[in-house]
């Protein structure tokens, strides 16, 4: 890859991230409006992630830009971090307000294509329960305002790139 291509990816990763800690932060301050915007929803309702009121958040997948890669119950991509130990995420805070993180208050459910025996679960540093597959924590990314959109392949953000995932729970690089 080109230097110039590297700058501008870097450039584009870093407005990407800025504007969506800024949105992050804005849906911070007052009222108690549930909702409406991407960010807003993407821990569900009951603050679990997950996208019913019980049981385990779902995993799916989708034909996307860039193949058939893993998405949550709503359609949204799923991302792995490469800075993550195994199943231990290394995004939080800051970083998971950009990275939602999937979560779950039950046993993940396999979506049509998803192997059940890779979704997991993973306990965050928050206390609260991450889904896993193939061993990788997931996460959706706050830049992507909704299903299908896959903007969050390849940046480099808080230590290390993000790429979605191919049903085998290998990271796609985009061609």
């Amino acid at each position: 890859m080109s230097t110039l291509l590297k700058r501008r990816r870097t450039w584009i990763a870093a407005t990407a991230g800025i504007a969506a800690v800024t949105l992050a932060l804005a849906g911070c301050g007052g009222g108690s409006s549930g909702g409406g915007s991407y960010g807003a929803t993407a821990a569900g309702s009951d603050g679990s992630g997950n996208t019913g009121n019980s049981g385990g958040s779902s995993v799916a997948l989708a034909s996307s830009n860039l193949g058939r890669i893993l998405v949550d119950g709503q359609g949204r991509t799923l991302y792995l971090f490469e800075a993550d130990r195994g199943s231990t995420s290394a995004c939080n805070g800051a970083c998971a307000s950009v990275w939602p993180p999937l979560k779950t208050s039950g046993k993940p459910k396999a979506g049509s294509g998803v192997s059940a025996s890779k979704l997991g679960t993973a306990r965050r540093a928050d206390g609260s329960t991450g889904v896993t597959y193939n061993g990788h924590p997931l996460y959706t990314y706050a830049g992507d305002s909704g299903p299908g959109q896959t903007s969050g392949e390849g940046i480099d953000g808080f230590g290390a790139e993000w790429y979605v995932l191919s049903a085998t729970g290998d990271k796609v690089e985009a061609r």
